[in-house]
């Protein structure tokens, strides 16, 4: 029988906005953050449960899959629909891409962008966020698609910054070789910097003049002409679209390698922690909160977010029942497909029961972190072997499986959030939509119930969802505030700017800055 449990937080986050409470006063309870995680492509986290005939991951070609998947979330107050991304397929298993498109495994892959308008459209709350990679475009056109995307949800709007690992998708730009790990993330730090001056620093707030007598509608003089020359990426340009409700996305990232911690600390506002104990992510968050101390950011202003699969019923044993009919549609191979792909390691290569290392990624092409979390033990899994794997990367891919009534499953949130020191979780789904009307229906009442899940206000930007009204812009300790756009300033010579053809920002030099290179 389930038992209702609860706990205090610890850190003394109010609401999830990084304030302590005043010395003395009684702890509050953080608030779970719940982003529901899909993909648009058929097999997602959970590949084969497009046999499972209540299941639609096959409909996701229509634009009404997304718009009425949205309304559902909508439904559910549920923070953010987030949309990972992939470019090229996953060719490590036994050496070719045959069984990751005979199995469906995120193949084929449609843009994620394009649904986005018409789901803001039939929502005023859900935040959408999606995955793009710092390798394959240049800043510029990025920077224009999301200050589009954020103008057109009214702020609500996130971007999880990731860069390109697999060999077939450099390939289909033209590059034969990945770039390697370290200096991904190198690159990747230029990138944002570039995005920084476009997003803040080339607009003022008071160059829209909408003037009918004079015939003026926008002052030249406050949009400055960003020049950026550096290692990766040269420029001289103004941003094309004016000031956004939120100006930059809300940064999410994932990747917590040392490259990754790094550049997280300096970049991201949440970060994306995968593993299958609370033991294994724990010191992963306390290193990014460590480092963001030492940076001069407030550590609990990062949120960490966990992957976290959950089959839902109205009692344990109902709950007991989905989980075994998933196991029939799961595919075995298909997990393994996603796994080679993640870690470098060609499970078909390995007999089912031995034991599995980092010795056995034979490809430079890999996720780092992920490949640690499937290499890494614990008293949930003592030793890794391709069978465990399977079984793993077959339902849910990546983070843990909560089975049982919508008590069970809010506890094992619960233990994760105190264990892990988690903000919140990215709900995977087995099938969809019903995993999500699951966690809309049954699970979300009993967070409530706790007081774990409060309504939220209508009208906020995704960085105000998570920060609090009125922050809508960056933070001030974040490192992208820095480039905001400065009225009349004074550069190097004395002279004024008045914005126009001198870029007033020189690349910033930190001691993160240094790591990363």
């Amino acid at each position: 029988m389930s038992r209702r449990v609860t706990f205090a937080d610890t850190n003394g986050d109010v609401n999830g906005n990084g304030n302590a409470l005043p010395a003395g006063k009684e702890t509050a309870r953080k608030q779970v953050l719940l982003n529901a995680f899909d993909m648009s492509t058929i097999g997602h986290l959970s590949p084969g449960q497009w046999k499972d005939p209540n299941d639609r991951s096959t409909t996701k070609l229509s634009l009404d899959y997304w718009t009425n998947l949205a309304k559902l979330l909508e439904k559910g107050d549920i923070n953010a629909l987030f949309l990972a991304d992939t470019f090229g397929g996953y060719d490590t298993y036994d050496g070719k891409i045959d069984d990751c498109i005979r199995r469906a495994s995120q193949w084929p892959m449609t843009d994620p962008s394009i649904p986005i308008s018409a789901m803001a459209a039939v929502t005023k709350n859900l935040v959408f966020a999606i995955t793009a990679t710092t390798s394959f475009e240049t800043p510029f056109l990025l920077a224009k698609r999301f200050s589009t995307l954020d103008t057109m949800t009214n702020g609500r709007f996130g971007w999880n910054i990731v860069t390109g690992y697999k060999k077939s998708a450099f390939q289909a730009i033209g590059i034969d070789t990945p770039i390697e790990h370290d200096e991904r993330y190198t690159q990747a730090d230029e990138y944002m910097q570039v995005l920084y001056k476009l997003w803040n620093g080339s607009w003022s707030d008071n160059a829209i003049v909408a003037d009918p007598k004079s015939d003026v509608y926008f002052d030249p003089d406050k949009i400055k002409t960003i020049t950026h020359n550096g290692k990766y990426y040269n420029l001289e340009t103004k941003h094309l679209v004016p000031p956004t409700p939120q100006r930059t996305p809300f940064l999410f990232q994932a990747g917590t390698s040392p490259a990754g911690s790094a550049f997280a600390v300096r970049h991201a506002e949440a970060v994306f922690v995968s593993g299958h104990s609370p033991a294994v992510i724990r010191p992963k968050v306390d290193n990014i909160r460590r480092l963001a101390k030492e940076a001069g950011r407030d550590p609990q202003s990062i949120k960490f977010f966990s992957t976290f699969t959950p089959f839902i019923g109205r009692t344990d044993g109902e709950a007991r029942e989905k989980f075994n009919t998933a196991k029939k549609y799961a595919s075995t191979i298909g997990g393994l497909v996603l796994a080679s792909g993640w870690t470098g390691i060609d499970f078909s290569q390995i007999p089912i029961d031995q034991p599995v290392s980092e010795a056995d990624s034979k490809t430079a092409n890999k996720m780092v972190s992920i490949l640690s979390n499937f290499t890494t033990t614990s008293e949930e899994i003592p030793v890794w072997t391709p069978r465990v794997v399977a079984e793993k990367a077959s339902l849910g891919g990546l983070g843990p499986l909560a089975i049982g009534s919508p008590i069970t499953v809010a506890d094992e949130m619960e233990r994760w959030m105190r264990e892990a020191d988690l903000d919140g979780f990215n709900v995977a789904y087995v099938t969809t939509p019903g995993t999500f009307e699951d966690v809309v229906e049954l699970l979300v009442p009993e967070l409530r119930c706790r007081g774990l899940y409060k309504k939220s206000k209508e009208g906020l930007t995704a960085r105000e969802k998570i920060y609090g009204a009125g922050q809508k812009k960056l933070r001030d300790d974040h490192f992208g505030s820095t480039f905001a756009y400065k009225e009349n300033e004074i550069v190097a010579n004395g002279s004024r700017t008045n914005g126009i053809e001198v870029d007033a920002y020189s690349d910033h030099q930190d001691p993160i800055s240094m790591q990363l290179g």
